[in-house]
């Protein structure tokens, strides 16, 4: 299973590529992928620096060749290195989001469970919501209780156009 490693001052490059669901700008470090973020994202959302435009960084050009083929249908998992921020919680949470295969949902109250905090749905939530590497740890496939789709930093038409290329049946139950 991938690992998260934890991001500290660090020097970030950046990069913006165009994709099915609008532009994402992709950030990253030499040890690996800080965020992934989208074209309306909310500011401070992902508390990273966008850093240097790099468009040759080897971590980028990682990232981007994963998104394409995940978006032509030929990725279903990313290999690319990551190397995120947050606290032990948030990083809890994403680490759960990694385990959620493609083309299935999980609910909040599901990732609460496995992570051990079965009453945390709710901060689970608001975890999901500051993942800094959107599409690579799936919070896409987090739905609610009933399967309906709940918030996302894309927005939601993007979140159901990710689960429908996945072929993701929303049906996560609590």
């Amino acid at each position: 299973m991938k690992t998260l490693v934890q991001a500290a001052t660090k020097r970030y490059v950046a990069k913006t590529v165009d994709s099915p669901i609008g532009r994402l700008t992709l950030v990253a470090t030499d040890e690996g992928l800080a965020a992934v973020l989208f074209e309306n994202d909310r500011p401070g959302r992902v508390p990273v620096e966008s850093g240097a435009k790099d468009p040759t960084h080897p971590i980028l050009l990682d990232a981007e060749h994963e998104l394409e083929e995940y978006f032509a249908g030929r990725r279903t998992a990313f290999d690319v290195a990551l190397d995120v921020s947050g606290t032990p919680f948030q990083r809890k949470v994403w680490s759960a989001l990694l385990t959620i295969p493609f083309g299935e949902t999980r609910s909040y109250g599901q990732i609460a469970r496995q992570i051990g905090s079965p009453t945390a749905a709710r901060a689970v939530g608001a975890a999901n919501g500051k993942n800094p590497v959107a599409i690579v740890a799936p919070c896409h496939r987090v739905v609610g209780a009933s399967g309906e789709l709940t918030g996302f930093a894309g927005g939601l038409a993007a979140k159901g156009r990710l689960l429908s290329l996945e072929g993701a049946r929303r049906s996560a139950t609590d």
